[in-house]
C-alpha cells in the first residue's frame, strides 16, 4: 500500500467510510502493537492498548490536520497512552495464586538460622584455634573485606606472601574444621 493510497483511506475514513478506516487498521495493527510492546513490555496489555490507540484515533481522527501525516500521529499516540498507562498502573504486583504455592521462599526458616549459627560458631572457634598470624590474615580477608594490595600494605608484606599466606591458613583452618567434625560425629 503505497502512501497515496493511505492518505485517501484517510480522507475516506474522515468522511464516515468505517470500511476506510478498517483498511487503516488492518495496515497500522502491526506496527501500533510493536510499539505498544517496546513501551509496555507485557504482550496482553500490548494487545489491550492497540485496541484503545485505534479507538482514540477514530474518534479524533478529525483533529488531524494533515491526512499524510497519519502514520506519525498514530504513532504520536500510541506512545502517549503507552506511558500514561505504565503512570497509572504503578508497580505490577499481582501474580497467579499458584505460582506462589510452587516457589520456593527466599526467606530463611528457623531450622536454616539454627544451622548457620552452628556452622558460624564452628568456624569462629576454628579461627582461635590457628596463630595470630594465620587468623588476621583470614579476618582480613574475610571478614573485613581488605584486598590483597590493602593487605600487603597493612601486613607490609609482599602480595605473593600474602596471597600464601591466605592458602595455607586456609588449608589449616579447614583442618581443623574437619577434626573438630570428626569428633562431633563419632
Amino acid at each position: 500500500m503505497s502512501w497515496d493510497e493511505i492518505t485517501k483511506l484517510v480522507e475516506r475514513a474522515r468522511a464516515g467510510d468505517r470500511s476506510a478506516f478498517g483498511s487503516l487498521v488492518e495496515r497500522f495493527q502491526g506496527t501500533v502493537y510493536a510499539i505498544a510492546l517496546s513501551r509496555l513490555r507485557n504482550p496482553t496489555e500490548a494487545q489491550e492498548l492497540t485496541q484503545e490507540v485505534f479507538l482514540h484515533a477514530m474518534r479524533k481522527l478529525s483533529q488531524l490536520r494533515e491526512a499524510n501525516c497519519f502514520a506519525g500521529w498514530l504513532r504520536q499516540i500510541t506512545v502517549r497512552m503507552a506511558l500514561n498507562r505504565l503512570t497509572r498502573r504503578g508497580p505490577f504486583l499481582g501474580t497467579d495464586p499458584g505460582l506462589l504455592e510452587q516457589t520456593e521462599s527466599d526467606g530463611t526458616s528457623p531450622l536454616d538460622e539454627l544451622l548457620r549459627a552452628e556452622q558460624s560458631a564452628a568456624l569462629h572457634r576454628g579461627l582461635a584455634r590457628l596463630k595470630p598470624l594465620d587468623r588476621a590474615t583470614l579476618a582480613a580477608f574475610y571478614l573485613r573485606g581488605r584486598s590483597l594490595k590493602q593487605m600487603s600494605r597493612e601486613f607490609e608484606t609482599p602480595v605473593g606472601t600474602i596471597k600464601r599466606r591466605l592458602h595455607v591458613a586456609r588449608n589449616r583452618l579447614r583442618k581443623h574444621l574437619e577434626r573438630r567434625r570428626e569428633s562431633v560425629c563419632a
